[in-house]
């Protein structure tokens, strides 16, 4: 019930009461943890994430194969983290039906993702980058870059 709460005047309420609930029930959760409103969660008992981090409206996060978010990181609203993927290689059967593939996604310290992102199975983003807005994430992303685009592709360092 209180996941989805909010007003405007006792929105920091609802924030705590997130966190409380979050703190119960993923694998470690660090300190100033933001979650706002219409997140959801898959496999929490997969999820790990640091101190000082704030996890925007309407985000998606499927920890089925596992996500470690680091501290200090910014996920902006609408974006997904997805650690599942469909295998099609069982062509007896409908994509949608073949078994699911189950690689880690992990988000360094200091990282900053863009709204309306998707970090894709078996990533891993470094230390201090940026992912721009709208980006789709595939690959590793180095520590210090900013990346975008679709597939993201490295911008610049910073």
């Amino acid at each position: 019930f209180f996941w989805n709460c909010t007003t405007n005047h006792s929105q920091i309420i609802f924030i705590g009461l997130r966190y409380v609930i979050l703190k119960s029930l993923i694998m470690s959760c660090g300190k100033n943890v933001k979650i706002g409103t219409n997140v959801q969660i898959l496999s929490w008992e997969n999820l790990s994430i640091g101190s000082n981090v704030s996890v925007h409206s309407n985000c998606y996060l499927d920890a089925s194969g596992g996500i470690t978010i680091g501290n200090d990181v910014s996920i902006a609203h609408n974006s997904s983290i997805l650690s599942t993927n469909h295998d099609w290689s069982d062509y007896t059967v409908p994509i949608k039906y073949n078994k699911l593939k189950y690689r880690k996604v992990e988000i360094s310290d200091d990282v900053w993702i863009g709204c309306g992102c998707r970090v894709l199975s078996g990533v891993v983003i470094g230390k201090r980058s940026i992912v721009a807005a709208g980006s789709v994430v595939n690959k590793i992303v180095n520590s210090n870059i900013i990346v975008g685009g679709v597939p993201a592709k490295e911008i610049k360092e910073i």
